[in-house]
């Protein structure tokens, strides 16, 4: 059985902090509740049309759910979505504008006493208190305020990550943290809140260069594709055009790298790179002699230099050729899910199940309303009533 099966979480959620944690919820077997706006739904399903029409965003962090729509300021529909949490949910997640959960009852404070077991997890950008609560927080915003940008990028110009890492910082955490408080509502039966930001979500996946810089230190180089304190450790040129990452992490790979792959044993006593500090200090210099070693080479030929020197290495992938990566393929973490435009390929969550991950479709707007207002016991004519006024 999967681990989440008859766990029930009800999320008011949108673009991608939330839905990234209540999607490997349901990936574990939860049942997922997706509160949408009517007719517009998560305004990530308008972020592009580029998987089959679907938003990549949504495709990536919203499959086995159930879609319910409700206008929340509509006080019917405010009473539907406080009484399917206090009879359905096990969890609630919300990354609403800061104070709106409150505003509509969905408060750790105000449920708790009525649902002593509900887990309550609220997601913001800074926190539910100090002198940032009310920011608006989105993605390449946090990257800058937690000091990503100031060490990604060349020394000329800060580079953002190309994925949503402050978003996929906090999702993780929140994964992780409402995991933990359903371990702890086995022992003591009490549920939770927990306040989590992307704010301290990411800086804490800033830990390296965080410590690098203790006390004034002058912060690590901002140094393009390479290691920014570890050479060499990056990607270079091969003659052919082609390119290769390769990385060193001590001395014994250092004098492989001279004598096997550089084919300069002597370069491994040359004092100007003795250890990596001044290798790192002498990295122009360093690069130089790589670049015209690699140049009468081809890519694949370097490679193969590298795997007998064993020197880890890795080719530089396209999107396209991480889709055929030959070792996702040879471990068949392909699957398909269904959606509102047909089959769609899905990457299986990181790991081995013993029961495999519930990979089910990913809903249509408000494609589970009907069915959901039944199990609260609404017939037809009062569903159809609802719909009629736009609460539903």
């Amino acid at each position: 059985m999967q681990p989440l099966k008859g766990i029930t979480v009800v999320t008011l959620e949108h673009a991608i902090a939330a839905p990234f944690a209540t999607r490997q919820l349901a990936d574990l077997g939860a049942r997922v509740i997706k509160i949408e706006r009517p007719g517009v739904g998560d305004f990530a399903r308008g972020y592009d049309e580029r998987a089959r029409g679907l938003a990549s965003h949504f495709v990536w962090t919203n499959r086995s759910k159930e879609s319910l729509t409700l206008d929340v300021k509509h006080p019917e529909a405010r009473r539907l979505l406080q009484r399917l949490v206090l009879e359905k949910a096990d969890v609630l997640v919300q990354n609403l504008a800061p104070g709106a959960a409150a505003r509509l009852g969905l408060d750790h404070a105000t449920l708790s006493p009525l649902k002593p077991g509900l887990v309550v997890c609220d997601i913001s950008g800074y926190g539910a208190d100090g002198p940032y609560r009310d920011k608006k927080a989105y993605d390449l915003l946090i990257q800058s305020e937690a000091g990503f940008l100031s060490v990604t990028g060349t020394p000329e110009a800060p580079a953002k990550a190309g994925a949503s890492i402050a978003d996929i910082a906090a999702g993780m955490h929140a994964y992780s943290q409402i995991l933990a408080a359903l371990m702890q509502r086995q022992q003591t039966g009490r549920g939770q809140r927990i306040d989590l930001s992307m704010l301290e979500s990411l800086t804490e996946w800033m830990g390296f260069p965080l410590y690098y810089t203790l006390d004034g230190a002058p912060p690590p180089p901002r140094s393009g594709a390479a290691h920014a304190t570890i050479e060499p450790y990056g990607p270079f040129p091969a003659g052919d055009g082609g390119t290769v990452m390769l990385g060193l992490q001590n001395e014994r790979e250092w004098v492989a790298f001279c004598e096997h792959v550089l084919m300069q044993p002597g370069l491994a006593a040359d004092p100007r790179f003795a250890g990596n500090s001044r290798r790192v200090a002498g990295r122009e210099a360093l690069r130089a002699l790589i670049v015209e070693a690699f140049a009468p080479l081809t890519a694949a030929q370097v490679v193969q230099r590298l795997e007998q020197a064993q020197i880890a290495n890795a080719r530089v992938n396209t999107m396209a050729e991480v889709w055929a990566h030959p070792q996702l393929q040879a471990r068949g973490r392909w699957r398909e899910v269904d959606s509102p435009v047909g089959p769609l390929p899905a990457l299986l969550p990181p790991g081995t199940w013993n029961e495999g991950p519930r990979m089910d479709a990913i809903p249509a707007l408000g494609q589970h309303t009907d069915a959901i207002l039944a199990e609260l016991g609404l017939g037809a004519d009062a569903i159809a009533a609802l719909r009629a006024d736009g609460a539903v």
